[in-house]
């Protein structure tokens, strides 16, 4: 996992409430994609739409969603997040997440910050305004920042110092406990099951 510090990018606006997981990628095609190959499914519904953002060319490239009120809420579908990272999204802004996803994101790098639903219209039209627009996400200081506007956000602390170091949640546990994990495998008899 790459460390996250400060992010800067164009943004895309998504002017859509309740975005569930399903809506994020079809169930579909949850079984047909190496978690790599995801960002095909990405909103796979709406993309027959041609004004849907993310056909737009205005927003070709944007590194920073900016989502309605519950975004990504309904099923644990972590592919929804390998959909959005695999499509170059670094941050998702938005009112309010659902936790599971919000969770998912976290650990694989996809930052998701919460907003009030007013600074979420700021940024929509700022960027509908001007699609060159640069949203800047700083995860040490914090703050959103667009324009004029400097936007405050909380997370987790311990998700905070994780995506900082780049390390999930595996990677942090054999960094703090390696030493025992390695005693406790040679004391194990190598006659019993081991996983490799």
């Amino acid at each position: 996992m790459d460390k996250f510090t400060v992010h800067t990018g164009t943004a895309m606006p998504l002017r859509r409430s309740n975005v569930d997981t399903d809506q994020i990628i079809p169930a579909r095609f949850v079984p047909y994609f190496s978690w790599k190959g995801h960002a095909n499914a990405l909103f796979a519904d709406w993309r027959d739409d041609p004004a849907f953002p993310l056909n737009l060319p205005q927003y070709q490239g944007a590194t920073v969603l900016l989502a309605g009120n519950d975004f990504a809420t309904g099923s644990s579908r972590e592919s929804a997040v390998w959909a959005l990272e695999r499509f170059g999204f670094k941050a998702v802004i938005a009112p309010r997440f659902g936790d599971i996803f919000r969770g998912n994101s976290l650990m694989r790098g996809l930052l998701t910050v919460a907003v009030p639903a007013a600074v979420v219209e700021r940024l929509w039209e700022a960027v509908e305004r001007d699609p060159f627009t640069e949203v800047t996400v700083d995860l040490e200081l914090l703050e959103v920042r667009c324009g004029g506007l400097v936007q405050p956000f909380e997370l987790d602390e311990a998700a905070r110092q994780r995506l900082l170091a780049g390390r999930d949640p595996i990677a942090d546990t054999l960094a703090e406990s390696a030493d025992a994990i390695t005693a406790y495998e040679g004391g194990r008899r190598p006659a019993l099951p081991v996983t490799r």
